[in-house]
């Protein structure tokens, strides 16, 4: 992303491989799109396919079609050009179109609807009337109408969660207790570093729900904080007490999961004038803790009821070794 971002006006990072790119005023995108893939291709090794479009959605149709016919079009792919453009869509079929799943294709069947040409040519009320307005918008984006804008900056997250499985099966509720605590922290990083506040959080536990020979259990509660917080030690107290409420002995626990909910970006919440707010001094620590650990490395510095090295911490025995970011892990090349 680093890279493609350093050579496009504008870019939308979509997922952990996928990205949209604003290539409006180059005046040769096809030439940019092959310089892309090849830059990408030389600093990280990864091979990518680039489409190109007046749309998102065909944007990712063209990078359906580079991938599919890599070695005619060199995994460049551009379908600006309404010939090039109505010819990729005859040739793909509809479930190859973005946001058309599989329970969508076998409706669209039904209206003689199989390819992604037949789904441009479609009435787009009829579409929006018969299925909803996404496919309609879908209809319209394939005919080259851009109803998709380019979201350089993520919406903030309206919930955020955090969950292992534990490398062991868990019994009592002290470990338990400790991998609250520990998500809780990671789940509050997350919440900090997207400026929200969180008003609940959900607290649940279960164990193996697959071995036949396990007792099953599986229990949640949402806790209610006294005001919004993006403080850990408030948010950690309120699951740590909510988990006491939940668990039961006699059950091997494989699993906890926290989830902050009711999030709200700083001056949304309305409050009475008489309502508690979060204090300034705990604004300050979390402001502190952050830039600590930010600046020396994730758990430098942390709440005492996160352990270091838990032992319930998930198993990783067939973890891929981390060669490009870490030293210990570097490849070694012996000459002999």
């Amino acid at each position: 992303m680093t890279v493609l971002e350093s050579m496009v006006p504008a870019l939308e990072v979509y997922s952990i491989d996928e990205a949209f790119a604003d290539l409006s005023g180059i005046a040769d995108p096809l030439q940019l799109g092959r310089e892309l893939r090849a830059q990408v291709l030389k600093l990280t090794g990864i091979p990518t396919g680039v489409g190109i479009a007046p749309t998102k959605t065909l944007a990712k149709l063209a990078n359906a079609a580079a991938k599919k016919w890599q070695r005619q079009t060199g995994g460049v792919v551009d379908i600006c050009d309404p010939g090039r453009r109505d010819k990729v869509l005859k040739a793909m079929p509809v479930e190859e179109v973005w946001g058309i799943g599989r329970r969508m294709t076998a409706h669209l069947a039904g209206s003689n609807i199989t390819t992604a040409w037949d789904l441009a040519q479609a009435d787009a009320w009829t579409l929006r009337k018969q299925y909803s307005v996404v496919v309609e918008k879908t209809a319209r984006e394939l005919r080259g109408t851009a109803c998709l804008e380019l979201e350089e900056a993520a919406p903030p997250r309206q919930e955020i969660c955090c969950s292992r499985m534990f490398g062991t099966r868990l019994t009592t509720i002290e470990p338990i207790r400790e991998s609250v605590a520990t998500y809780v922290a990671r789940a509050c990083e997350k919440l900090r570093s997207q400026g929200s506040l969180c008003k609940r959080v959900r607290v649940s536990i279960r164990t193996g729900m697959f071995n036949p020979d396990e007792a099953k259990y599986a229990k949640g509660v949402v806790c209610e904080l006294p005001y919004p917080s993006d403080d850990t030690r408030l948010i950690t107290a309120y699951a740590v007490a909510g988990l006491g409420q939940i668990f039961r002995a006699g059950y091997a626990y494989s699993k906890a999961e926290i989830l902050l909910l009711d999030l709200r970006q700083r001056g949304e919440f309305t409050d009475d004038l008489f309502a508690e707010i979060q204090p300034e001094a705990a604004e300050r620590v979390m402001n502190v803790l952050d830039q600590i650990n930010q600046r020396w490395g994730r758990g430098t510095l942390r709440p005492a009821s996160v352990p270091r090295a838990p032992e319930w911490g998930m198993r990783r025995e067939m973890k891929s070794p981390s060669f490009t970011t870490r030293w210990e892990e570097l490849w070694g090349v012996r000459c002999r």
